[in-house]
């Protein structure tokens, strides 16, 4: 058994980074209860439920959180208003994964065994502020914890809005969540596992990205990054359009690795369906690079400075469909990589044996039904396919996912003073062939009864 020792440590690793690093984080949301105290208004205008935007709240927020009345200024605003919002969930969870390599004291030896954790805990908290510095002149700025009370930064930008006096140029700069319609910021589900969209987010298994390289800072679309984004929208935000340009840090301060520049492109059309309601869909191409190669001196890499950029893509489709008070989200995405970049090699040396550049293809189907106001049921089914391995040795389903989750979200109140919402959530996640223990597939599992509060 101790031959599993060796074999077994890069997926150890990875499997205990994901664990950890999703019990410590919860996603932001930005649901801000003092826009509705601003303008006297409940939050149900804005929100279909908390935290997900109907289309009067996505225009609002597409015209930087203005209503196009008096109040939008800050001048006329009493001197008691603040524009700010607390978000915390105190909960319980058990935590479930299978094909784990613990140590048998008995036999000295690794053995195969499932582990499963519970108990009660707390979410990260958010601090979620946001409102207009002037006319056509709007901010956020969300300081985030970690359930230990480690701060950092989740948003910091401004943005102008109705520049040369249309709706169709905008411009915003600063650290800020990607122009996405299908908002990880405003997910529904809460667990370890169903808290995140693993397609945002993915990368091949055996990708040195995710080995803990700190010079490889790795890529998520649900990811805010820092750079500049000019948008634009009808007046009724039908058809919407924005073009990013990123740093090419995943979102990360202080210029850690690289010095590039990434591109992100979305377009989007609603239509109206009659008494079905508002539909859309839409298109989204994000290009991007990484270094491979990192200056030193002499003993410390030298931050920023990284060179031998190699490319990465993610591009597909998406559409939001409604049905009264049945509504479903399909998404679709290609994504691939440089094989430079998921075997760790510096560009413009040669390549291992077998390394080519990894391509898949995932989507998922998200499901909501409105009960009431006050009660929304969901489900979201998450496929992820490998149509080109990394390495051409690996098996051809070696890191295909799947993803399972459902729930439901019960609001005792949503006032435009706070909101309350108890969340029951079941989430399980498999992928092939990365169990520590060599050749078996890997199965996570979450239970989630969450207390989540916004005031």
């Amino acid at each position: 058994m101790r031959a599993v020792h060796s074999s077994f440590r890069s997926s150890a690793f990875l499997v205990a980074a994901i664990l950890l690093g999703s019990m410590l984080l919860q996603p932001e949301a930005d649901a801000i209860p003092a826009f509705a105290r601003k303008y006297g208004l409940p939050c149900s205008a804005c929100h279909e439920a908390w935290p997900k935007l109907n289309n009067f709240g996505q225009t609002f927020k597409d015209n930087g959180y203005q209503l196009g009345n008096d109040r939008d200024a800050p001048i006329w605003q009493q001197p008691t208003y603040w524009p700010i919002a607390l978000r915390m969930t105190p909960n319980w969870h058990r935590e479930g994964a299978d094909h784990m390599a613990v140590y048998d004291p008995a036999t000295d030896s690794i053995i195969n065994q499932g582990i499963t954790t519970h108990g009660f805990d707390l979410s990260g908290m958010d601090m979620l502020t946001a409102g207009t510095l002037a006319k056509n002149i709007s901010f956020l700025l969300v300081p985030s914890a970690d359930n230990e009370g480690a701060f950092h930064f989740e948003s910091a930008s401004v943005r102008f809005s109705n520049l040369l006096k249309t709706s169709w140029l905008n411009a915003k700069v600063g650290k800020f969540e990607l122009d996405n319609m299908v908002s990880e910021k405003r997910i529904m589900t809460l667990s370890n596992n169903g808290g995140l969209f693993q397609l945002y987010h993915f990368l091949p298994a055996g990708d040195y990205q995710a080995s803990g390289d700190p010079n490889f800072v790795g890529f998520g679309l649900g990811d805010n990054q820092l750079g500049v984004e000019v948008s634009g929208h009808s007046k009724n935000d039908y058809t919407r359009y924005s073009v990013a340009v990123l740093s090419s840090n995943d979102g990360n301060v202080n210029l850690p690795t690289s010095r590039g520049y990434d591109t992100y492109l979305t377009f989007s059309q609603a239509f109206n369906a009659g008494s079905m309601g508002l539909q859309r869909v839409g298109a989204y191409a994000y290009v991007g690079q990484a270094p491979t190669i990192f200056l030193t001196d002499g003993v410390n890499v030298i931050p920023g400075a990284g060179t031998g950029n190699e490319k990465f893509y993610r591009t597909g489709f998406f559409g939001m469909w409604y049905l009264k008070k049945l509504d479903f989200t399909t998404m679709f995405m290609h994504g691939s990589e440089s094989a430079y970049l998921y075997s760790g090699t510096p560009a413009g040396q040669t390549l291992p044996l077998g390394a080519q550049a990894p391509k898949w293809n995932g989507g998922w189907v998200e499901t909501h039904y409105t009960v009431n106001p006050q009660l929304i049921i969901l489900q979201r089914y998450e496929v992820i396919r490998m149509s080109q391995q990394g390495n051409s040795a690996n098996a051809s389903n070696y890191g295909d996912m799947d993803s399972l989750t459902f729930g439901y979200r019960y609001y005792p109140f949503m006032t435009s003073r706070a909101g309350f919402a108890f969340h029951n959530e079941y989430s399980r996640v498999r992928q092939r062939g990365t169990s520590p223990i060599p050749g078996l597939d890997l199965t996570t599992s979450s239970v989630f009864l969450g207390f989540d509060f916004i005031f």
